[in-house]
């Protein structure tokens, strides 16, 4: 080995100590990938969100994935959103970045985000449990999982018993019941108390601005709504200025942590989506949420699920055989408009014309994933059955 590369290999050694010694921290960076293309606000309100972010966090390295501006940080390059979102995934899925902060992605069927405020009532921290995705297409069951999402993203932040309060939207008196079911069969859930008088697990209007539990468990669509009021309620709504975005997508058997941002959300929002995407990544919320399904169903889990079942969409006759999923493509298409409880019917019909195709949970609703070359004729054909 050259005098050179000892010196700076020695130089690095010491560079690494003494930015340890500063910050308390030592050891590899959280690497988390950023696309940049689709804001309303132009690439370069997401790359400063990002800088910021870098700034103010030494343990943090940003990958911007993107074109059109020129940064400091490290660049992959991109021409559009498809291209942005299929190098982020390959991305994550060889390890080479730990989490992921984007726009307009797509979740499959079972995976919704869980977001972060700081409550303007008290300052207090809160999830929100969810705020895009669908966990489930009846409602109860999504909210159940919403719950288990909820703790599992909590506790990756550091919060090792949060507390879960339940949004009085509709079903909340059946999720109630159902999460002391599980509880009474061993999964350990702490319910908070309602801050109002009467008090009670179920949460008033007055206890989101307060930010009593530590997690809101609701449906995504409520969540979606909460999450811009709160991150837009001092500019106007045209400009997100507050918060951690919309939080990363969880699921049973998920993958990837992948940190969804509005198309509105600016700088200072896009910086605390990737501390929030770090900081998952740091806390292992895959692993989280492995171990809370092992819990729950170790109490019951299926059994409650199965008892809150119901038939989505039209009823097939008992006759009709299961339809095989044709040969598996990659799917970066996407056809909304289908109504979410006639979700997997629509895609069944794909499969009988030998067109692959999945469901899944766009920014704007429910979708229908398919190949670009298999767009037209998956058009047609939902049409012709009613499902457009």
């Amino acid at each position: 080995m050259s005098e050179n590369i000892i010196r700076d290999t020695i130089a690095d050694i010491f560079e690494e100590v003494a930015n340890a010694l500063e910050t308390g921290k030592l050891g590899k960076k959280t690497r988390v990938g950023l696309t940049i293309l689709g804001s309303e606000h132009g690439p370069q309100e997401l790359v400063s969100g990002a800088e910021l972010a870098q700034d103010q966090n030494s343990d943090i390295e940003v990958v911007v994935i993107g074109s059109g501006v020129e940064t400091s940080l490290e660049m992959v390059e991109a021409a559009d959103e498809k291209e942005a979102h299929a190098k982020m995934d390959e991305l994550l899925l060889q390890g080479n970045l730990d989490a992921a902060v984007t726009m307009h992605y797509s979740f499959p069927i079972g995976v919704s985000t869980v977001g972060r405020v700081i409550t303007p009532a008290k300052g207090k921290e809160m999830f929100l449990a969810t705020t895009t995705g669908t966990s489930a297409t009846e409602r109860v069951s999504a909210m159940l999982r919403n719950t288990i999402y909820g703790i599992a993203t909590a506790k990756a932040c550091g919060k090792s018993s949060p507390t879960v309060g339940i949004l009085n939207i509709d079903g909340a008196r059946q999720v109630e019941r159902a999460l002391k079911k599980l509880q009474d069969g061993g999964y350990p859930i702490n319910f908070t108390e309602s801050a109002r008088a009467d008090g009670g697990v179920v949460m008033r209007g007055n206890d989101l601005l307060m930010g009593v539990p530590d997690i809101m468990v609701h449906d995504s669509l409520t969540g979606n709504v909460f999450m811009k009021v709160f991150s837009a309620y001092s500019t106007g709504g045209s400009y997100e200025s507050l918060g951690s975005g919309y939080g990363p997508g969880v699921g049973e058997d998920y993958d990837r942590i992948i940190c969804i941002i509005s198309r509105a959300s600016g700088a200072p929002v896009i910086a605390g989506a990737i501390r929030f995407a770090a900081e998952c990544a740091r806390g292992k919320l895959m692993e989280k949420a492995k171990a809370e399904f092992a819990a729950a169903k170790k109490a019951g889990w299926d059994d409650l699920l199965k008892s809150l079942s119901c038939p989505a969409g039209p009823v097939k006759k008992e006759a009709e055989p299961e339809i095989p999923a044709p040969a598996k493509k990659p799917v970066t298409d996407s056809i909304p408009g289908v109504e979410v409880m006639q979700l997997e019917d629509a895609v069944q019909v794909l499969w009988k014309a030998n067109i692959y195709a999945e469901s899944g949970m766009g920014c704007t609703g429910p979708i229908v994933m398919v190949a670009p070359e298999d767009k037209e004729k998956a058009l047609e054909l939902l049409k012709k059955n009613e499902y457009l």
